[in-house]
C-alpha cells in the first residue's frame, strides 16, 4: 500500500526542476499521509490527501514563477529607463559647449568712400568671427 502510495507521488512529480520534483513528492507524501489518517486507512482518501499535496506543491511553484517573472519584467524596465536616461545625459554632454570657442579677428582697411553725400574717411574696421 505505502509502495504503491509512493510511486503515485513519484509518477506525478515530474523531472523538469529536482527541487519541483522533490517538493511534488513531499507534497503528495504529506496529502497522503494526511489523508490516510483522517480518513482511518481508506485508500480513496489517502489518493486524493495525495493529489492535494501535488496542487498545493504545484500552487506554491506557480505563485514562485509568477513572482520572479514580475521581478524580471519589473528588471528590464528599469534597464530600458536608465539606458534612456544615460542617452540623453550623453547627448546632453555632447551638446555642451567647449571651454571658449575660438574666436578670429581680422582687421579690414576700409578706403575713403562717398555715400550719399557724406565723405567717408579711411578707416580700420575689425572682423570677428566664432568658430
Amino acid at each position: 500500500m505505502k509502495l504503491t502510495l509512493l510511486t503515485l507521488a513519484l509518477a506525478a512529480a515530474g523531472c523538469a526542476n529536482p527541487a519541483r520534483s522533490l517538493t511534488d513528492v513531499g507534497g503528495a507524501a504529506g496529502g497522503a499521509y494526511l489523508g490516510n489518517r483522517l480518513s482511518g486507512g481508506k485508500p480513496g482518501w489517502a489518493a486524493a490527501g495525495a493529489a492535494g499535496g501535488v496542487a498545493l506543491s504545484e500552487g506554491a511553484w506557480t505563485l514562485a514563477e509568477r513572482a520572479q517573472g514580475k521581478a524580471i519584467n519589473a528588471g528590464m524596465a528599469k534597464a530600458r529607463s536608465d539606458a534612456v536616461k544615460d542617452l540623453y545625459w550623453s547627448k546632453q554632454r555632447d551638446q555642451r559647449p567647449t571651454a571658449t570657442p575660438p574666436v578670429l579677428l581680422y582687421p579690414i582697411n576700409l578706403p575713403e568712400q562717398e555715400i550719399d553725400g557724406v565723405i567717408y574717411q579711411p578707416s580700420t574696421r575689425v572682423l570677428r568671427i566664432n568658430q
